[in-house]
């Protein structure tokens, strides 16, 4: 099956080298070079969306943010200038679910399929395949397309019709957040009450507090090892989309705004290219007190 893989980020790329290993023809473009190992095993490097989209019949995206997709599939050489009847667009970026849709109708009327199928899990996930993936859109085209997802991730999901893979994924942006906020607190409060915060992490590891938040996360806190898996400017970005929608929807989220606050006092001291879990920083400036 000819495959197509726009955007070779830092997600990207080991998705796409999953796809190729697989034994896939794959054809790719991105902003940046292109690694090495994808060409070895056989990916051809074109120089835009719309050479891709008309060499593939299933064809990835995995962008930043909700411009980079339309710029993707309707700019000057986007996926659209390329003729797409009978083919498949699988959008795995993290975009508003508000947007996802208008999209999706576009492509339905240009005679391709659309697919939302945003990813949860990281760079490690998306290495190993054990990504978590949110997919909305049509029961058929997802039957279709679920082999390669099953590539790429292990907790494969049709939440419902176009967007609300993306709705599903802003959920989980927000749940994510809350629950970096949570062990921050509790890891502050812990060290400035005098006790030994790695040694309150193991023992809350054994009970209903226990989360992969905690594990992962905390322990990242505790070596202070931010390099970033998820920076902090993507998690800003999704916590946006979460309080846009609400807006929308008459929805109030406190919690979110709570955390994206914390976010941005990251941020506005230089840690926006930081892993999410460095938000316990915001904390720790407010206490005026590091936990290691």
């Amino acid at each position: 099956m000819k495959l197509g893989f726009i955007g070779l980020g830092i997600m990207g790329t080991p998705m796409a080298l999953r796809l190729a290993k697989a034994g896939h023809a794959l054809h790719v473009t991105t902003i940046g070079p292109v690694a090495d190992e994808l060409l070895k095993h056989g990916a051809q490097h074109l120089a835009c969306a719309e050479q891709v989209a008309e060499q593939s019949d299933i064809i990835f995206i995995m962008v930043p943010d909700t411009p980079q997709v339309a710029e993707v599939l309707f700019g000057e050489h986007g996926c659209a200038k390329a003729a797409l009847k009978g083919k498949i667009i699988v959008d795995m970026s993290s975009i508003s679910p508000i947007e996802t849709k208008r999209f999706a109708q576009q492509v339905r009327d240009l005679g391709a399929d659309y697919l939302d199928a945003p990813v949860s899990g990281g760079e490690i996930g998306a290495r190993e395949g054990t990504l978590s993936i949110m997919v909305g859109g049509d029961e058929n085209i997802f039957a279709r397309v679920k082999p390669l997802f099953e590539i790429l991730g292990k907790n494969i999901t049709l939440v419902g019709g176009n967007g609300d893979g993306q709705t599903c994924k802003v959920a989980n942006q927000i749940i994510v957040a809350l629950n970096i906020e949570a062990v921050s607190e509790a890891l502050v409060f812990a060290s400035k009450a005098g006790a030994d915060p790695a040694r309150v992490r193991q023992a809350l590891m054994g009970g209903f507090a226990s989360s992969r938040i905690l594990e992962v996360h905390g322990e990242r806190m505790l070596n202070r090892t931010f390099n970033p898996g998820f920076k902090i400017s993507l998690h800003q970005k999704d916590l946006n989309l979460a309080l846009q929608s609400a807006k929308a929807l008459a929805l109030n989220l406190p919690n979110t705004a709570t955390c994206q606050e914390l976010f941005n006092t990251c941020a506005a001291n230089g840690g926006s290219e930081l892993d999410h879990s460095s938000l316990i920083q915001a904390l720790e400036l407010m206490a005026n007190h590091q936990i290691a």
